[in-house]
This record gives structure tokens, C-alpha cells and sequence, in this order.
């Protein structure tokens, strides 16, 4: 049975549906996916707190729960439940990372349910613990967004302090995985990206460069080379919330300082060794390094990615290297860009070859002021549902009636975010 939807909802969908004029499809799958998150994975618990599973796999992402709850930023200015919610997620998140860190999936209660009997620190708390640096960005970016959106600041709590402490110590650590890092990571009889190398150690990297290591990708693939560049620039990010939350919230001068020497000491690395003179599209940044000067030049659907640099907020989206590096990984230079019969853009080598991601095209939609251009990829994602009115992980193509993840409510949540850009509501920060 669906949830009746609050007020707030049933108005914005009113509204978008005057502004999609007469589209019936595309009003009916953004009715859809908006509705989909809060109807079918969001539960408030008895302490308050908020928790989101991803779709069709029964646990919490830290990444996907944030971002599966993004669009309703819009109406949490007015809807205090709304923003209620929103804190509750963040608060759970905050207690999570406070167990365990170096986890990216948990449970509801502390059951012992998992995705696999992994070789690593486990507790009945976590589903999985493949360390992503991104695992820890996003609920600090929610905190902030809440804020932003909203005026609120009860979110930024002891709890919230402790947790972002814990996160700065951990990406100072990582900053020399070698020879500091406690974390190690073994699946048995699996395929080769879901587990690391050199007995859980992750592949090498040159330590004290400045950038922090991260052991997987938001695919949960493994990395090639530990030093992922995305999820460094998500970092710099969030950092940059903690300076500004420190100073104009908690008056913490020693916590804003140590977010600010962090974020700049990985800026400065990311400049200096993520990116790459490229032959043909001059300077762009490089997906992963190691440090040593070996390079991965790609992008993968998943956000963060070097596609979504603009979006998160680490540089401008005129920036002349994003620009560059979006040109390179928009074309055949990207191993994961496919173009087919029905559409062209960015994959993931976390599903089949020929795949395209609906959460890469919204990206792509999203990085673009062209308003014609949002169109156009709406058009895309309208074509390309599997005549389900949902949005997918990935989809072939040349038949969008192949494709991975029926419910993938992430991907709904980004094709909603597009069309409320399109119709001009977007999210501050």
C-alpha cells in the first residue's frame, strides 16, 4: 500500500506537471521516482533516526541513502517533517561511522546480516565494510545541505563533532595507507574487484603525497590505483562544510583550522598529481593514481566521479581542465563510454559492456547550464526506462529492455533531481 504523500509533495508534483506541460510520460515517471524513495525505503525509527535502504538489497549505504534523499531538499525549507527526516538520516549516519569508519553498508539493528563473511574488522552493525572515501563525505555534505536548505542546525551536534574528528583522523591516516592504515580487506571465490590485493593491503602507492587512499570506488569495485581522484575532490569539499560549519556554527577555531590545512593539502595534490597532459584533450584529470606516476584515464557512472567534479562543488563548471576532462570522458577515450541505437554516455565496469547508467546521464544533465541540453538528456532517460516509468542502474544501448537493478532507487532520485533543475527548483549549497 502506498504512503500518502505530504502536502508539500503533492504541490511541487502539482506544479512540475504545469511546467512539463503536456509530457504525460515524462510527468508520470517523475511522479514516479519522486514519490518511489519515501514510498518504498524510508523508515523512521523509535529513536528519531532515519533509515534508507538502497532498493532491492535490504541495507543502508551511507552513499546512496544520502543521495536517494537529495531532491527532497526542495521541499524541506517548508515541510519540517521533511527536514526532520533529513536529520534523522544524518544522525544515524553520524552513529554509524562512529562503530565503524571504515564501513560503507549497514544494517537496521545490530543482526549480523551481510553481504559476504569477509576477512576485515566485522560487527553485527555492518554489511559490508569496503572502505570509499566517499562513504564519509556524503553524510557530512547532507549536514551541511540541511543546513543550507533550511536554516537548521541541530544536526550539528557532540555526535556530528565526534564522527567529522574521526573522518579528518581517518583521511590523514590513509594518507599513509602503507605503512599507518589498520584497514585490510579479503572476500574469497569472488570476482577480482571485489576484494584487494597484496593480502587486503590494496595496491601500492607512494605514501605522504597528500592525497588520502581510498580501497574502493563508489561502484564498490576495487581500486587500480588507491589514490581515486573524485572522491579526493569530494573530500576537499566536505572539508571546505566543516571549515565553514566550525566557524559560523560551533565556534571550533581548531577543528575549522584542521578542515581547512587538510583540504588544502589535498587540493594541492590533486593539482599536482591527478591530472595528466593528454594528447589530444590537453590537461585533464586522471581517474586514480598511485603516486608513482602510473595513471587511470576513465570515469565511472557512480558519484562521485570526475563527471560530477562541478556538481559537488570542487571547481567551477567552466573550469578549462573539468572542461577538458568532461570532453575526454563524454568520448571513446572513456573505456566506459558506449554509444549505441537508443543512446550514448557513461557506464561502469561494474555491470555488462554496452550498459549505460541513468545516473550518469543525470549527471551529464546536471553539469550543463544549457537548458536544451537538460532536455535532451530527459528526453534520453524517457526513452530508455524499459517501459517501467523507472529509472535503472544500467540499461543496453541498443535495447533499454535489458538492464540491471529493477528498483535502484538512487538512480530515481537523480532523474528526479534533473527534472526539478529543469523546471528550476535546484539545491543550495
Amino acid at each position: 500500500m502506498k504512503k500518502t504523500l505530504p502536502a508539500s509533495m503533492e504541490k511541487l508534483i502539482a506544479d512540475i506537471n504545469v511546467k512539463l506541460g503536456n509530457d504525460d510520460k515524462l510527468i508520470k515517471m517523475f511522479e514516479n521516482c519522486y514519490t518511489n524513495t519515501l514510498d518504498t525505503t524510508v523508515k523512521r525509527l523509535d529513536d528519531g533516526t532515519t533509515y534508507v535502504i538502497t532498493g532491492d538489497i535490504p541495507a543502508m549505504w551511507l552513499r546512496d541513502s544520502v543521495c536517494q534523499l537529495r531532491p527532497y531538499y526542495v521541499l524541506a525549507a517548508e515541510d519540517e517533517e521533511i527536514a526532520d527526516m533529513i536529520e534523522g538520516l544524518v544522525r544515524r549516519q553520524m552513529k554509524y561511522i562512529l562503530i565503524d569508519p571504515y564501513a560503507n553498508a549497514f544494517n537496521e539493528e545490530a543482526n549480523g546480516n551481510c553481504w559476504e563473511k569477509d576477512e576485515t574488522e566485522m560487527n553485527d552493525w555492518v554489511w559490508e565494510r569496503k572502505y570509499e572515501i566517499d562513504s564519509l563525505c556524503f553524510p557530512i555534505q547532507m549536514s551541511y545541505l540541511l543546513w543550507k536548505n533550511t536554516g537548521r542546525t541541530s544536526q550539528f551536534d557532540a555526535e556530528f563533532v565526534e564522527a567529522v574528528r574521526t573522518i579528518i583522523d581517518l583521511w590523514k591516516v590513509e594518507q599513509d595507507h602503507e605503512n599507518k592504515s589498520p584497514y585490510n580487506f579479503i572476500r574469497r571465490n569472488c570476482y577480482f574487484t571485489d576484494t584487494l590485493t597484496r593480502d587486503g593491503k590494496g595496491t601500492l602507492v607512494k605514501s605522504n603525497i597528500g592525497l588520502t587512499w581510498s580501497g574502493f570506488r563508489p561502484s564498490d569495485d576495487a581500486c587500480i590505483f588507491g589514490y581515486l581522484i573524485p572522491s579526493n575532490m569530494f573530500a576537499v569539499v566536505v572539508l571546505e562544510y566543516v571549515e565553514e560549519i566550525a566557524n559560523e556554527i560551533l565556534g571550533d577555531k581548531e577543528l575549522a583550522k584542521e578542515a581547512r590545512e587538510l583540504a588544502d593539502e589535498i587540493r594541492a595534490a590533486i593539482e599536482e598529481h591527478g591530472t595528466v597532459n593528454h594528447e589530444i584533450f590537453g590537461k585533464v584529470y586522471a581517474y586514480e593514481v598511485d603516486g608513482f606516476g602510473n595513471y587511470n584515464l576513465m570515469d565511472d557512472a557512480n558519484v562521485p566521479s570526475l563527471l560530477s567534479a562541478s556538481y559537488l562543488g570542487y571547481v567551477d563548471e567552466d573550469d578549462e581542465v573539468y572542461q577538458n576532462t568532461r570532453k575526454m570522458i563524454l568520448s571513446e577515450a572513456n573505456p566506459y563510454f558506449y554509444k549505441g541505437g537508443v543512446a550514448k554516455g557513461i557506464g561502469s565496469p561494474h555491470t555488462p559492456i554496452n550498459y549505460i547508467w541513468h545516473i550518469s546521464l543525470a549527471m551529464q544533465g546536471l553539469t550543463n547550464k544549457d537548458k536544451d541540453y537538460k532536455k535532451e538528456i530527459l528526453e534520453t532517460m524517457k526513452r530508455t526506462d524499459g517501459d517501467t516509468g523507472l529509472m535503472h542502474e544500467g540499461f543496453h544501448v541498443d535495447d533499454p529492455s535489458k538492464y540491471t537493478r529493477e528498483w535502484f532507487s538512487w538512480a530515481n532520485a537523480m532523474f528526479s533531481e534533473l527534472v526539478l533543475d529543469y523546471c528550476g527548483y535546484t539545491v543550495k549549497r
